[in-house]
């Protein structure tokens, strides 16, 4: 029963007709109400269930917002199925399975609502729905702050959600709402989200923050229009796009964010315009996979907190800025992968701690009139595919230049650069490019500096008041044509005797890629060879193992693919792709490691692996103390696996939950890029606890795409326990006594499986703590038999812990 009446004024055509009733519940009051009426709630509680089927106003009395509470016990307090109005009440739900007010059809008018709740969602609307909600308020800490569901839309003006326990703002379905000058903070989920195909959220004027995960998540096709919003202070990402997600933003910021300001993959496409990233604890914009493309314009990216390159594009992914800025960062641009691929036009790089432009593994980056200055480096092409144009660009103040090493082969046209501390350019390390035009000033070493007898073209050329020399070549330089300099000795080619440049170590450990060895693998470093055992032999030892069933029908499986495969191949047939990378999860002391030994020499005996060897790693062996030293770390031990198996034990310990500045995320980028690279010639077998794995590989897509399979090892049972003891007592010639089994069985049985229960490890211990107490018995006897010798008796089991 309400606490209070409803007063009713019922309206006509004639205003002589106009007449006004009393109520004693809200239900009789809203059967009694027909078009135009208009129901005023006097203050109190009403435990109803309110459905308005009629185009009426409900409202609570003016100047007293929040004295009339809609609260029934269960079910949806308030449903909306017409064009009406409802204003000035407070909305309570206490059904998880059930919205708090649900609108389902018509374009009713919804104002100053205020919903508390613990619902399945605090405001849903679905259907052919199409309210306008204004100035209304919503804290569901249960679940959903607003959800547009099923073709539903509708205007949401000056709207707050201070607490959801989900998503702020959820659109899927189709569904299609905009958003006005609106606030989402303290979700659970995402800010806002919108998912799957023809799903869109179109925001104006709205602040996303204080959000755990991502503020704003476009996926599964869906879109969203964002103009002049800001999202900021999330603990995951800032904006997330997924699975050929749309998204335009425009006038936008998106700062103060732990993790990427903006993360792209799997053919998502982001349009910005006139925005602002900034404050960010990895990439500024993180953009992977092909299809997937960023364009960038008047957009400024900057003041990074981390040590990551404020744009990372890799794995075939583009990126377009165009007259954008790009400072205050630990690296500007990396660009990686083939088919990646950069187009940068009249922008600014500035203010970077090492490389401002890091080109590499056959990535391409063209860069057209754009200026870069203040960085440690200004371009680096680093490896053989690696290429692409600077076009009538300037490079001010840097340690140098250009740089291009090993293989790379880009084209300089027209550009200039003044004031670096080593070379203007510097080519090494058979790298090659072409150099037109090209102007260096002022440099506190050589001009233009190529060692290794680099073929690199340089053509129309002129350095000016360099400190060292225009020009100094080895002895089978480049090819020059009309270069000239304000040297009185002009270009000094032929000079293989120079001294080695400071450049060389200036820039060897800046940037996240810049320190890592040689990826060739090298034979003093590698375990030593294994004597060849054919892969029956070899499955026979795995067979042997005690229990692990499941485990070994997976590697059998495994194996007969890879070998039915290999037959195939040999009679000129198509062989089945398979990803020989495993993820291995289970409790300690299952014989994660012992499985991962034999898989390497089944995978080595059927020719797959040149060496089969185990390197065992955990994260102390991957992870350094500053940025580079990982990359260093990491490659080092996927060296000494090289022909066989990487194994990570633990590796959920690289992504800890609150990463924060952690360095692990180093060590899995480098490893994911080694793993493409060295698919045939390394398999990662990453393991640990089956929840923290789960963990790891659900926030590391790019990891958990590298491996084909999971296998889980299950706890041993007791009566598997006892097997490992009685073949641990046939190996070290012992024997269980009558009894001794039985005892053995009850032990397993009663000892504690907590977090340091250790399996088949505790099985071992148990047998060696079993031979320890047999010989402080027997060392007593002076008679001593064989069977004194050689019998374990129950009384020598340990006490239970």
């Amino acid at each position: 029963m309400a606490q209070g009446s409803v007063q009713v004024t019922h309206t006509s055509t004639s205003r002589w007709r106009r007449r006004t009733g009393e109520y004693a519940s809200l239900a009789a009051a809203l059967e009694a109400a027909t078009d135009g009426d208009v129901l005023t709630v006097a203050p109190g509680t009403y435990r109803e269930n309110l459905v308005l089927r009629r185009a009426v106003t409900l409202r609570g009395p003016e100047g007293s917002p929040g004295s009339v509470r809609i609260a029934p016990a269960d079910g949806v307090p308030l449903t909306v199925r017409a064009s009406a109005t409802v204003r000035d009440m407070q909305v309570e739900g206490q059904d998880a399975a059930a919205p708090a007010l649900l609108v389902e059809e018509g374009a009713p008018e919804i104002v100053g609502v205020r919903v508390v709740t613990r619902s399945a969602a605090g405001v849903e609307v679905r259907g052919g729905a199409r309210p306008t909600v204004r100035q209304c308020t919503v804290d569901n800490p249960g679940g959903l702050g607003i959800a547009v569901l099923d073709g539903g839309g509708g205007v949401f003006e000056e709207c707050e959600v201070v607490a959801a326990g989900q998503a702020g703002v959820a659109v899927r379905g189709g569904a299609h709402p905009r958003l006005e000058r609106c606030r989402v903070h303290h979700t659970s989920g995402a800010g806002l989200s919108a998912t799957g195909e023809h799903s869109g959220l179109e925001a104006v004027g709205c602040e996303v923050y204080e959000v755990k995960g991502s503020g704003v998540q476009i996926t599964g096709r869906a879109a969203a229009h964002l103009t002049d919003c800001d999202v900021h202070r999330t603990t995951g990402d800032g904006i997330t796009l997924d699975t050929d997600a749309v998204l335009t933003l425009a006038d936008c910021r998106v700062h103060d964010v732990p993790e990427n300001a903006i993360d792209l993959r799997s053919r998502s496409v982001l349009t910005l315009t006139r925005s602002t990233v900034r404050r960010f604890g990895r990439n500024g914009l993180s953009v992977w996979d092909p299809g997937t493309r960023v364009d960038a314009n008047q957009t400024e990216i900057h003041d990074s907190t981390g040590d990551y390159p404020a744009v990372w594009v890799s794995d075939g992914a583009t990126a377009v800025l165009d007259s954008c800025r790009v400072h205050d960062v630990p690296d500007a641009l990396f660009v990686l992968d083939r088919g990646s691929r950069v187009d940068v036009v009249d922008s600014d790089l500035s203010q970077v701690r090492n490389t401002a432009v890091s080109v590499s593994d056959g990535a391409t980056a063209q860069l057209d009139d754009c200026r870069i200055r203040e960085a440690a480096t200004g371009a680096w092409f680093r490896d053989h595919g690696s290429g692409g144009t600077l076009a009538n660009c300037t490079v001010d103040t840097t340690q140098t230049g250009v740089i291009v090493t090993k293989g790379a082969d880009p084209t300089i046209e027209r550009c200039t650069v003044t004031s670096p501390a080593e070379a203007g350019f510097y080519v090494s390390a058979g790298g090659r490019g072409s150099f037109h035009g090209c102007r260096v000033a002022d440099s506190g070493g050589f001009g233009f500096h190529v060692i290794d007898g680099c073929r690199t073209s340089l053509k129309k050329c002129r350095t000016e008041r360099c400190s060292r020399g225009g020009y100094e070549f080895s002895e089978d330089g480049p090819l020059i044509e009309d270069c000239t300099s304000d040297e009185s000795g002009g270009v000094r080619p032929g000079a293989a005797a120079a001294p080695q440049p400071a450049v060389q170590t200036a820039t060897q450990t800046v940037g996240l890629l810049s320190a890592v060895p040689d990826q060739r693998p090298v034979a003093a470093s590698q375990e030593p060879a294994q004597e060849s055992r054919t892969s029956k032999r070899v499955l026979g030892e795995l067979d042997a193992l005690v229990g692990l069933e499941s485990v070994k029908r997976e590697v059998r499986a495994l194996t007969d693919m890879i070998e039915v495969g290999r037959k195939r191949q040999e009679a000129g047939l198509k062989a089945a792709s398979v990803r020989r990378h495993l993820v291995f999860t289970g409790s300690p002391g299952t014989g994660k490691t012992t499985v991962a030994r034999l898989y390497g020499e089944i995978l080595a005996s059927l020719g797959v692996l040149g060496q089969g060897h185990l390197v065992e790693v955990s994260r102390v062996d991957l992870v350094g103390e500053h940025i580079g030293s990982t990359a260093i770390r990491t490659q080092e031990a996927f060296q000494r696996a090289h022909g066989g198996v990487l194994f990570i034990d633990e590796a959920y310990a690289l992504s800890p939950e609150d990463s924060g500045r952690d360095f692990g995320r180093e060590a899995i980028d480098t490893l994911v890029k080694l793993m493409e690279d060295h698919r045939d010639e390394v398999v990662v077998i990453v393991a640990g606890y089956t929840a923290e794995m789960e963990r790891f590989l659900s926030t590391n897509p790019g990891v958990a795409s590298r491996f084909s399979r999971t296998i889980t090892f299950c706890d041993y049972q007791p009566e598997e326990l006892l097997r490992i003891v009685e073949q641990q007592a046939d190996e070290h010639e012992y024997r269980l006594a009558d009894g001794t089994p039985e005892a053995l069985l009850k032990y397993f049985t009663a000892l504690p499986k907590g977090p340091a229960f250790g399996n088949g490890r505790t099985a071992r211990q148990t047998f060696e703590s079993m031979v320890e107490r047999h010989a402080g018995r027997v060392a007593q006897l002076d008679a001593l038999d064989t069977d004194a010798l050689t019998l374990l008796y129950p009384e020598d089991l340990p006490e239970l812990p």
